[in-house]
């Protein structure tokens, strides 16, 4: 009998290099970014190492960075001053909002050598910190929120947006901002839908990235943690009314939807690894519990080889340089 030795895929690096299934690229990352008014500097998050909120003029520059490196793209997130927010968060479409301005002097920096993504929704803006505007028993009207969402997008293609990222989990949101973008002539803005958004205790650090205001819990709209085959059929939902591109959210614990989702899908599908991700990595490795690097690249090939085509990191510049 023949002795198999699978050992021989792995005798050197450059035989590993060669035997890879999976390889990491810059084109695959996004970086997301936050932008805040009311500073003069970029703005250390504690709970997030490494993580800035960032001025109009540091921003350009980091998608200069970004677009320089390679980098697939960058998706901004507006931090508005406190006392702009309101019940509907309308300074999220208002063409001096931060997230706006922001956009424009991105996309003023770096063209189309970068692809220039906003998150659409609400919660940055709204003084309750929902994703959504409220009904008379303080729960979400989706309808309202849905006409919200297309002037957000609306807003943010006319600021110079490539690509717009609803992620506030609304029923119909896609098609209504796909048909809002259309009419007003913006047919080539893409939609990257987070379409298996979970309701994840991981998202812990965001929420002090940009300042929340939320007043109890997402639960009845984004999904419950415990459901797999929900993930599938929200990115069919999403697909079916014209996304570009679907998301699950977060990434490395729920790589099981992941997958499921890439196996189906006819689209390019991302994964966005989320704050708390991060944070944990980081923390281990300031306390030398772990190798920062090594882990970094494990969680993100992870993640790859689950089945995404892109991953939105806050490591992903760092990644690209080290490629």
């Amino acid at each position: 009998m023949v002795t198999i030795r699978p050992r021989r895929a792995r005798t050197t690096p450059a035989m590993r290099r060669l035997m890879r299934e999976v390889h990491l690229h810059p084109a695959r990352l996004i970086l997301p970014a936050f932008v805040a008014d009311g500073i003069c500097e970029p703005t250390a998050i504690a709970s997030m190492p490494g993580v800035l909120q960032h001025t109009l003029d540091s921003i350009r520059a980091l998608a200069s960075d970004c677009a320089a490196t390679g980098l697939g793209g960058i998706m901004l997130f507006g931090v508005p001053r406190r006392e702009e927010k309101d019940a509907q968060g309308s300074i999220g479409w208002d063409e001096q909002g931060i997230l706006n301005r922001a956009l424009a002097g991105v996309r003023s920096e770096v063209g189309d050598d970068l692809v220039v993504m906003a998150d659409t929704c609400l919660d940055e803006f709204t003084d309750h910190g929902h994703c959504g505007v409220l009904d008379e028993r303080g729960r979400i009207d989706n309808d309202r929120t849905v006409d919200c969402y297309v002037r957000l997008a609306q807003s943010q293609a006319a600021a110079g947006a490539h690509m717009v990222g609803p992620s506030g989990m609304m029923d119909g949101q896609v098609a209504a901002i796909r048909a809002g973008l259309d009419a007003q002539g913006d047919t080539d803005v893409s939609i990257l839908a987070y379409s298996a958004k979970y309701a994840s205790a991981f998202f812990g650090p965001f929420r002090e990235a940009v300042a929340s205001s939320l007043q109890g819990d997402r639960r009845t709209y984004q999904q419950d943690p415990a459901n797999r085959r929900e993930g599938v059929r929200e990115a069919l939902l999403d697909i079916d009314q014209g996304a570009d591109a679907v998301m699950v959210k977060p990434a490395g614990y729920y790589l099981d939807v992941l997958a499921d989702v890439a196996e189906i899908s006819p689209v390019p599908v991302a994964a966005y690894q989320v704050s708390g991700e991060y944070a944990m990595v980081e923390a281990a490795a300031a306390n030398g519990w772990i190798d920062r690097e090594a882990v970094i690249t494990e969680s993100l090939t992870a993640i790859m080889r689950a089945g995404a085509d892109m991953v939105l990191s806050y490591w992903a510049l760092e990644a690209a340089r080290q490629l």
